[in-house]
Order: structure tokens, then C-alpha cells, then sequence
């Protein structure tokens, strides 16, 4: 896996945002304005840096670079709102390059003399169309029916007029401009359609450079500016769309380095990302550019203040190709109607998603365990709560090294890489294995191995490794929720050096199945909240224990646990007294950005499965229709996205890449997600989502209350965005 640049890209990216940094500067922007949108000392100073030569084959006298290349100065165009049509001339010089025929005007466009650019429809329909561009451009590449046509424009055809951004966009009639045939035929169509797809991908990484820069503008503002005595940015009604949209941002440049590495790989479904990449990003940075023109306020509806000039944008860009929503329509259609897509040569990707070697093969060993050991009876049993254990298949997993995957060896786990279990994960999901029983006993059985006694270890700790028993996770109470550090649940040291435990805990999932739990107690009233909480095993059959069920509409049984004189030896405390909350942090070495992805896969593989059943008037299935194809292709679009979020979560942790919250961001994110889809999915396959019939429709149905849950346990959506704000963002904390 890799998320990172090569060197040699990362100095060109540096080359260029040094130029675009002082060239297209704010003041520049504004200045070309008045130039209908077009700066042509910056043109000619990106021709210098070999901007337009890019993407033009060798055996044309271009560089020949790939498209993740051209990518890179797409970001950084977008970033610093580029005046030109950047995006339009780098697919218009490689297609001269293709076709051939055109040395001079090709040799014109790559020095920055003349503008070339491309129009979006085939002009034997649309003979008048928008063009980008179009008041500078010399000349328009275009497909005229069977025919890719070079379309010369002179001076007199482009007609001003005023535009939502000011930019050089102009409608032309091309039909009744001179055109040279450039390519007829099968192949030359293809090559065009080809450069089109190529623009959706450069513009969605142009989309989130610019969303990146607004975003950032609006949050360095909020960490600055005070109402009502303190900064804007504490204030969570700001700072939680921030979250959720930085995810946005960077899920839009993920979606399209996966469209170009899965072209690259030739991957069935790449055509289907690049819609979705260009779809997903200008949404993206709709939604960005107007939360940024509300951070500021009244400023931000000023044209004194730059964020308007990136409000503009945001929507002039990608709208020259028409309705957005088009591209998530013609995703369904390349995913669920068998919809083929010319693909452009993309050249070199230096990231890319495999899980590796190790991660196959351990996917493979939990596949033959499952055949080998477990019965159909079994699998009628499995649910993704506590109540899907099954004693005799954790022992088993146990036996067969398969249970405890994230715990290093020298505890006695399997010291898997983060990768490899990011895969076990999803084989596990793939087999409907997925409750949180291991999870928890190799959280608990790690803190026990770093803070426990010898006495604890031969206790506790050599049963929960040989899946004699299992563990739960005392950390709520009734009145602090995610705020663990607010509990008050009371250990009292008693003269004997031993520890009397009284108090309540809330949501302590799997307490009348495990054997033991791992609680924070409150030890010093007096000290300050974080400080005075110690840790401790308690042993849930231990007199004074009351375990009460609570039901919830997920099919999932949690409970109230009460603690009334419980007794425990100073021997099962863990770590120091009054040091609960650094005890605590030593489960955290496990976490690996998991994300909900696993789970949003299936419900969509449930959801396509229920739309080929489901009738519809007038004959055939509800997969059919685009209504269905288009929220299928969101879903899929999301899951991609939850994915990617995750993936960089375990890179960053692998290579020490830094902390931006990446953890918390593929939580937040995909259970956000995975919530959000599961209701429209519902909504689509209605009614026969409502019936728990087992098969497709239940899966679904279980799907949509199993999501509202992931938003809640392990931290609940609101406190993962003021993590990402504050570590993502650097906006002010928002939280005592």
C-alpha cells in the first residue's frame, strides 16, 4: 500500500505550487478577471515549467508523464484558482499529440502561444454549446459524429459576456466555424472519449485542491476570530461540518487515484470511479465553499474577501460539462447496466491500495477454517453483537491462532501488520463472523500483559489467551456517556491494601456472557477528572455483581451493571493509582483505523442482490431502472470512500506518517455513512425491506438499525469531529 509521492513528483509538485503560489496569488485572480478569466502571463509561465506538454506522448516531442503526474498540478491549480482552462488544455495537447496531423498548432499549445481546449458534446447535436475556454481559445477539439474535428475560432466568434465566475467560459457555435478532421472512425472516438474521462479525473483533483484551500482559509479564520468572548471556532455548530467535509475532501482525491490505479490494474469498475471521482468531488466542494462563505460570515459575502472567489469557482469548473448528477447516473449505468467506458492511458501510479501478500493469505486461512469447522447450524446463530458468540468457535480460533490477530507475539497473538488485519477483518465479515468478542479480549488481555501482576497473568490472562474466557469493557456510565473520563463509578482502597468497588456502568455489552471486566473507577474525587480514575479487572461472577439486560431495536443486547461492596485484591489493579487514563491509552497501539467499510460492502451486495428480485411496473427488475442504479452507485461510491479513509489510516500508522486524526476520521466517517446509505437503501427496496424474511431483505433491514449503533459505541460521531477538527483542522478544542 501507498498513499505517498515519488520524489521526482514531489519536487514537480513543489515547482509548481512555488509558481501557482506567486502567479496566481489572489490578486492575480482578480486582476485576470478583468480578462474575462484568463492570465496569460501565468499560461506562458506554466508552458515554461512544461505544464502543457505533460501528458503529450514522447514520439510527439511531449514528456509523456502519467496522468497522476498531471494530476498533481491539477491540485495545485485548483488550490490556488488557476485562471485558464488548465484542466480543458491538457487533455486537448495530448489529443493532438495522439492524433497527430497537427505539429504546429500542437508545438503553439505546448509553448503557451495558443489555447486549446475541448468542447463536452458531440456538436453534431449540439451545435451551440458552452465551451471553457472559449474567448481565448484558438482552437476546440470536438467530436462532430463520427469524426474527432479541430475547430478553428477566430477572433470574431467569441463573444464576452458575464459569467458566475468571471472565467473564460463562452458559448460557441461550432458548426458554423472552420473544422479540419483530426481522426474518423472507432478508434479516434475512442481516444476523445477517452480524453473526456481523463478531464473528469484531472478535475476532481482540481475540486479538492480548491475545497482543501477554502476549507483551510475558513478554519485558520475560526481559530482566529471571537464572538461572544471566545473564538468561533469552539463552537461545534463550525467546527463539525468541518470534520465531516475535510473527510469529504481528501475522500475525493482518494476516489480518484483509486479510478487511476484501477485503470491501471484494468479493473471492471474503473469507468464507474472516474464518473463517481468527478461527481463525488463536485459535490464535495459545493458543500466545502459554502460552509466557508458562512464561517466568515457577512465578510464572506463580500468580493472584498477571496472566499468568494473560490465560492465561484467550485461551481464554474466542473458545471461547463453540464449537471453533475449526470456522472453519479452514468456510474450506475458502467456498474449495474453493463455500461462501457473508453479509459485513458494513465501512465505510471505510484500509489496503490493492495493489501499485500500476508493480508491474501490470512484471508485464505479464516476461508478453510470456516469451511472446515463450522456448520451451517452455526452460521444461523452469527450476528455482529456479543450475542453472535459462540464459545466453542472462539476456542477453536483461539486453537488455530486465528482469534487474537492484532496482539504482538510475545503475548501470544499473532503480531499481524495492520494490513493483513484490515483483511482478516473483511474475510471474517465475508463469513458473517464479526462480533466484538476478540476484539475486546486482546484490548483487555494487552493491558493485563503491560500493567498486570504476575498473580493477575496466571489468573486472568492465561484463560482469556487460551479462550477459556472472554472480556467486556467497563467504561460508560449513565451520566457521562463517551466521556469515560467523567466516570464515577468508585474503587476505595480498604486497609488491607485491597479494593472495594460500588457504582453503576452503562452499556456494558457482553456482561452476562464474559467472565470478566475491565473497568475505570473513580480512586481521588478531589483530583481533577482525568487524573483521579484507576483501572482494574473485575470479576463479573464476583458477589455484589449485577448484570441487568438491556434490549435494543439492532437485535443486540447490551446491559446496566451494578457493583454494590464488590471486593477485588490489590493484585488485579492495572497500572498505578490515579494513572487509569495513560492505562487506558495502552489499548489504543490497536487501533487501526477500521472503519465500517466491511459492513457498508455487504449491505450493498445485499442491496443489488434484493433490486435484481423486486418487480417493477411494466416488466422487469428494480435493478433496471435508473433510479436504483444511481443510489447503488452512491453506495458503492461510499464504500470506496470509507475504504480509501481506512486504508490511509493503517499507511500513516505503518510508515509514522503523522497523526491527523485519521484514526477518528474512519470511524466517524463511515458510520456516517454506512447510516446514511442504509436508510436510502431501505427507502429504495421498500416495502420488502421492511420484512425480516431471512435472505437479502433482513440482511438489509438489519443493516438499517446496525447502523445507528457505529455512530454511538466506541466514541460517538460528535467527539470524533472535535478530535478531527482540533488534530485535522487545528482549529481551537472545542471540549473540557
Amino acid at each position: 500500500m501507498n498513499f505517498d509521492l515519488t520524489d521526482e513528483q514531489g519536487m514537480m509538485r513543489e515547482t509548481f505550487a512555488r509558481f501557482l503560489d506567486e502567479n496566481s496569488s489572489a490578486a492575480h485572480v482578480r486582476k485576470a478577471q478583468e480578462t474575462h478569466g484568463f492570465d496569460a502571463a501565468m499560461w506562458a509561465g506554466l508552458a515554461e515549467l512544461g505544464a502543457f506538454a505533460m501528458r503529450v506522448p514522447e514520439e510527439a516531442d511531449g514528456m509523456g508523464l502519467g496522468l497522476f503526474d498531471a494530476g498533481l498540478l491539477m491540485e495545485e491549480a485548483g488550490r490556488t484558482l488557476a485562471s485558464g482552462p488548465l484542466a480543458e488544455a491538457l487533455v486537448a495537447t495530448r489529443l493532438l499529440g495522439l492524433l497527430g496531423g497537427q505539429d504546429d498548432l500542437l508545438a503553439s499549445a505546448v509553448g503557451g502561444e495558443t489555447v486549446v481546449t475541448i468542447a463536452m458534446q458531440d456538436i453534431a447535436q449540439f451545435p451551440r454549446q458552452w465551451v471553457a475556454g472559449g474567448l481565448v481559445a484558438g482552437a476546440v477539439i470536438a467530436r462532430k459524429g463520427d469524426d474527432v474535428v479541430l475547430v478553428t475560432v477566430p477572433d470574431e466568434a467569441r463573444i464576452a459576456e458575464p459569467s458566475l465566475a468571471s472565467t473564460a467560459i463562452a458559448e460557441l457555435d461550432l458548426s458554423a466555424l472552420p473544422a479540419a478532421v483530426l481522426g474518423s472512425g472507432k478508434d479516434a472516438l475512442a481516444l476523445f472519449a477517452a480524453g473526456l474521462e481523463e478531464w473528469k479525473l484531472l478535475m476532481a483533483l482540481a475540486l479538492s485542491g480548491l475545497s482543501r484551500a477554502a476549507l483551510t482559509m475558513a478554519a485558520e479564520y475560526a481559530g482566529e476570530r471571537k464572538a461572544f468572548g471566545v473564538f468561533i471556532g469552539t463552537f461545534q455548530a463550525l467546527s463539525h461540518p468541518m470534520a465531516d467535509l475535510i473527510c469529504e475532501i481528501d475522500s475525493a482525491k482518494f476516489l480518484a487515484w483509486k479510478a487511476m490505479r484501477s485503470i491501471a490494474d484494468g479493473e471492471a469498475a474503473a469507468g464507474a470511479q472516474i464518473s463517481l471521482a468527478a461527481w463525488y468531488a463536485a459535490g464535495a466542494a459545493g458543500r466545502t465553499v459554502r460552509h466557508a462563505v458562512q464561517t466568515f460570515g457577512g465578510i464572506g459575502l463580500t468580493t472584498e474577501h477571496d472566499v468568494h472567489l473560490y465560492n465561484l469557482r467550485a461551481k464554474a469548473w466542473p458545471l461547463v460539462a453540464g449537471d453533475p448528477e449526470d456522472w453519479l447516473a452514468e456510474a450506475g449505468r458502467r456498474l449495474y447496466a453493463g455500461e462501457a467506458a473508453s479509459l485513458p492511458d494513465v501512465g505510471e501510479v505510484p500509489v496503490e491500495f493492495d493489501l499485500g501478500e500476508d493480508a491474501r493469505a490470512i484471508q485464505q486461512e479464516i476461508r478453510e477454517f470456516f469451511a472446515k469447522n463450522v456448520t451451517d447450524e452455526q452460521r444461523e446463530k452469527f450476528h455482529f453483537s456479543w450475542e453472535g458468540h459462540n464459545p466453542v468457535i472462539h476456542k477453536q480460533l483461539v486453537e488455530a491462532n486465528l482469534a487474537y490477530l492484532q496482539l504482538p507475539k510475545d503475548i501470544g497473538g499473532r503480531g499481524l501488520s495492520p494490513y493483513a488485519v484490515t483483511a482478516a477483518r473483511d474475510a471474517f465479515e465475508e463469513e458473517h463472523w464479526n462480533n466484538p468478542v476478540a476484539n475486546v479480549a486482546q484490548m483487555v488481555a494487552l493491558i493485563m500483559y503491560r500493567f498486570g501482576t504476575d498473580e493477575l497473568k496466571r489468573d486472568v490472562l492465561t484463560k482469556v489467551m487460551a479462550g477459556e474466557a472472554i472480556c467486556s469493557l467497563g467504561y460508560s456510565e449513565p451520566g457521562c456517556g463517551s466521556d469515560v473520563f467523567a466516570a464515577q463509578c468508585k474503587a476505595t482502597q480498604l486497609d488491607d491494601g485491597s479494593w472495594r468497588i460500588d457504582g453503576t456502568k452503562m452499556w456494558t455489552s457482553g456482561a452476562n456472557l464474559t467472565d470478566y471486566v475491565l473497568m475505570l473507577c473513580r480512586t481521588d474525587p478531589d483530583a481533577p477528572k482525568h487524573k483521579g480514575l484507576t483501572m482494574f479487572i473485575v470479576p463479573l461472577k464476583a458477589e455484589g455483581v449485577t448484570v441487568q439486560g438491556v434490549h435494543t431495536f439492532m437485535d443486540e443486547r447490551t446491559n446496566i451493571t451494578f457493583y454494590d461492596n464488590v471486593r477485588i485484591p490489590d493484585t488485579w489493579r492495572l497500572g498505578g493509582i490515579n494513572a487509569g487514563g495513560r492505562t487506558m491509552a495502552a489499548s489504543l497501539e490497536l487501533e487501526h483505523g477500521g472503519g465500517f467499510a466491511k459492513v457498508q460492502r455487504a449491505m450493498l451486495e445485499n442491496a443489488v442482490e434484493l433490486c435484481k428480485e423486486i418487480p417493477v411496473a411494466g416488466g422487469g427488475k428494480l435493478i433496471e431502472t435508473a433510479k436504483a442504479q444511481s443510489r447503488l452507485a452512491r453506495t458503492y461510491a461510499n464504500v470506496l470512500a470509507s475504504e480509501l479513509i481506512a486504508y490511509r489510516a493503517n499507511w500513516t500508522q505503518v510508515h509514522g506518517k503523522g497523526n491527523g486524526a485519521y484514526g477518528p476520521m474512519a470511524k466517524m466517517f463511515s458510520s456516517e455513512l454506512f447510516i446514511t446509505d442504509s436508510r436510502d437503501l431501505l427507502d429504495l427496496t421498500a416495502p420488502y425491506s421492511l420484512s425480516k424474511r431471512k435472505g437479502a431483505a433482513n440482511a438489509l433491514n438489519l443493516a438499517y438499525r446496525h447502523a445507528h449503533g457505529t455512530t454511538i459505541y466506541g466514541g460517538t460521531s460528535q467527539v470524533h469531529r472535535s478530535m478531527i477538527a482540533e488534530k485535522g483542522l487545528g482549529l481551537p478544542r472545542s471540549r473540557n
